[in-house]
């Protein structure tokens, strides 16, 4: 049984976990009641030298490659600190949005660095929440004693900057790691004794088989995500339609949409309804994956009230209606599968495509008990011993991180032999490969955003700081 929260946040290099990295980490344990045990941690991460930070997202962090490198652990020295003082037993792992980005780079450091990407949240009672929609669906279900902002342009927004600002929490350095996690957790504790009941119940369905229960009890249910219109408070009544014939999760139709104009059209129709366009005018197909392991807020149709209703613009009529049609229409199901086959099809020859890179790998595969073991051996070896270390791993992706292992974390270990691979993958990281010469591109969007108005002088400060560190690693010969 859970016994405390782990409330976490991460500033990185750039925005997408395959190829940026974690520049800062900041924590903090609670009890149950969001009372603090401990003091909290706060990180700076190198950054390796194989890895150009994306320029905007420096701009928003702050935090240069130089001084990454100057305060910095290396990966593997705090992963060392997060594993022996932090993946307690019976902690849950939480924070705003956490599910989505957070964790996900976790995993990814935990994969270049020989540690099993999952266990951490799982293992010795361990599990992992998030706080983004708790928030969206009490906006939508139980606003009552919370401010609610709206966004520049007029509209509904929970972005924990502007959640802060309207009910006068302390956040006082938003995009920092600590200020954020601090946030955070004093909007917990607001929605907590606020709404006691919808925090605890939502709590509860952080479980997987929790989760999976109501999905599949046949009944339609409320379902809050990002992926909703912010006019329905990013939350509508959905009705499961299939489970994910390869994955566990499953498919769900929003029923405040009509399904009639969707029937007849063909698999391949259906694929090209479902895909996001930006920028398009066309009705998208209103279907859903929901992954039971993604702690999605979800609730029974009991938890609405006549102010939650009108709140939402829900016809529940028109969403009877629209369920009846769904229910005798098998055929139109059948459809949708296949459609999802051939999504699932591109976004493999896409992945093919750009992913050669084995620090892009981690969804290949779970690793076996035998590589576990000698990842084990892997974590443990020092410089010294990392030198005359010989593992050879069944997994591949294991044996060719071996080698960025030891240059990103212990580099002064190198023999002249790995020197010479090491240099060789920079270059090619930076200057060639599938992705183009991104040092190239690196530097003209540097210039391009010393062009813009609106610049400040420490904005520019940190652009001729990126600029000085893409120079700093550029590989011999390359303009």
């Amino acid at each position: 049984m859970a016994d405390s929260f782990f409330f976490y946040d991460l500033e990185t290099s750039g925005f997408n976990p395959k190829d940026a990295r974690i520049v800062q980490f900041a924590g903090q344990r609670t009890d149950l009641d969001l009372k603090p045990i401990g003091k909290p941690y706060n990180f700076l991460i190198a950054l390796s030298e194989d890895v150009l930070p994306d320029p905007v997202a420096v701009l928003v962090t702050g935090i240069t490659p130089q001084q990454s490198r100057a305060q910095g652990l290396t990966e593997a020295e705090f992963l060392k600190i997060f594993h022996a003082e932090i993946v307690a037993p019976d902690t849950i792992f939480t924070g705003f949005n956490t599910v989505r980005f957070d964790d996900e780079f976790m995993r990814y450091s935990h994969y270049r660095n020989f540690y099993d990407p999952y266990e951490w949240q799982w293992q010795e009672g361990r599990s992992r929440w998030d706080l983004l929609d708790v928030v969206r669906m009490t906006r939508a279900l139980r606003p009552e004693g919370i401010k609610w902002p709206v966004d520049s342009t007029g509209r509904p927004s929970c972005r924990l900057e502007l959640m802060t600002a309207i009910n006068n929490l302390d956040h006082n350095d938003a995009h920092d790691a600590l200020s954020d996690v601090n946030a955070t957790l004093a909007l917990a504790r607001l929605v907590k004794n606020k709404q006691p009941k919808l925090f605890d119940f939502l709590l509860s369905m952080r479980q997987k088989n929790m989760v999976a229960e109501l999905v599949n009890m046949g009944q339609p249910f409320i379902y809050t995500s990002g992926k909703y219109d912010h006019e329905c408070q990013k939350t509508t009544i959905v009705h499961k339609l299939a489970d994910h014939p390869k994955r566990k999760r499953v498919l769900v139709y929003d029923l405040r949409q009509d399904p009639g104009p969707f029937l007849k059209l063909s698999p391949l129709e259906l694929a090209e309804a479902w895909r996001w366009k930006k920028d398009s005018t066309d009705p998208r197909l209103p279907v859903k994956t929901l992954q039971f392991n993604r702690c999605p807020a979800i609730a029974p149709l009991s938890v609405l009230d006549s102010a939650s209703k009108e709140r939402l613009s829900l016809d529940l009529a028109q969403i009877k209606s629209n369920l009846k049609i769904l229910q005798n229409n098998g055929e139109f199901i059948s459809s949708i599968l296949q459609a999802l086959e051939l999504l699932d099809e591109k976004q493999q020859a896409r992945l093919l495509e750009t992913d050669d890179d084995v620090d892009a790998r981690l969804y290949e595969g779970f690793f076996g008990d035998l590589d576990k073991t000698k990842m084990s051996i892997v974590r443990a070896a020092d410089g010294d011993d990392l030198v005359n270390l010989d593992v050879k791993f069944k997994d591949q992706r294991l044996q060719a991180l071996l080698l960025l292992y030891k240059a990103r974390n212990f580099p002064k270990y190198l023999t002249e032999k790995e020197h010479s691979e090491w240099n060789a993958h920079k270059e090619r990281k930076l200057t060639g490969g599938n992705g183009g010469n991104r040092l190239a591109d690196y530097f003209k969007q540097i210039e391009e955003l010393k062009t813009r108005q609106g610049i400040s002088p420490e904005q520019n400060y940190i652009l001729d700081e990126l600029m000085l560190y893409g120079q700093s690693i550029m590989p011999l010969g390359s303009e």
